[in-house]
């Protein structure tokens, strides 16, 4: 695979991440129960990386995609939330991811990762207000999370096995990790 591909590759997917997360921005979420939860459509991005593309490349990937959001649509108090918990859930996946398909699916890891997403936002709200009550909030996100990992997993799942060019690298990811 040529480096141009590969850029452009990578370049794509941050450009969608990035269009899916201003997006998600701008749709009310319709829970009351849950204020300011969002269902994280933009790491179905993330999960497509994790499979389709080395660590160094995946990660540069998620970087972009949170600065290239806060830029565009940000502040430096929504950088920091959500690079908490895109981090922590990228790195939770990605070890989990370890475990191997016989052990663990992409939707077992895009729940997990939905998760621990929420935990990293959770983590970094306790620090600013100086106070662990704000992690009462964890069961109401941890469900939400859980679920649209779930729904992410899925919709990963489907993309992986019937877009072309996601075949492409995934086989050329996969080949260069058995080396």
């Amino acid at each position: 695979m040529s480096k141009n591909k590969k850029i452009i590759y990578i370049a794509l997917l941050v450009a969608q991440g990035v269009i899916i997360g201003l997006l998600e921005n701008m749709i009310p979420f319709p829970f009351a129960f849950a204020p300011g939860a969002k269902l994280g459509l933009a790491n179905l991005i993330t999960i497509i990386a994790i499979f389709t593309m080395p660590i160094k490349d995946s990660f540069t990937l998620v970087v972009l995609r949170l600065f290239l959001t806060t830029l565009l649509g940000g502040t430096v108090s929504t950088l920091m939330y959500s690079a908490a918990g895109a981090f922590l859930s990228y790195f939770g996946m990605l070890t989990l991811k370890q475990l191997g398909p016989k052990r663990i699916s992409t939707i077992g890891i895009s729940a997990f990762g939905g998760f621990l997403h929420n935990v990293g936002q959770l983590l970094i709200a306790s620090w600013i207000a100086k106070s662990w009550t704000v992690m009462l909030y964890l069961p109401i996100l941890s469900w939400i999370g859980i679920l649209a990992g779930i729904a992410i997993g899925i919709a990963a799942n489907y993309l992986m096995l019937h877009v072309k060019t996601l075949q492409e690298f995934q086989l050329a990811y996969d080949k260069h990790t058995l080396k």
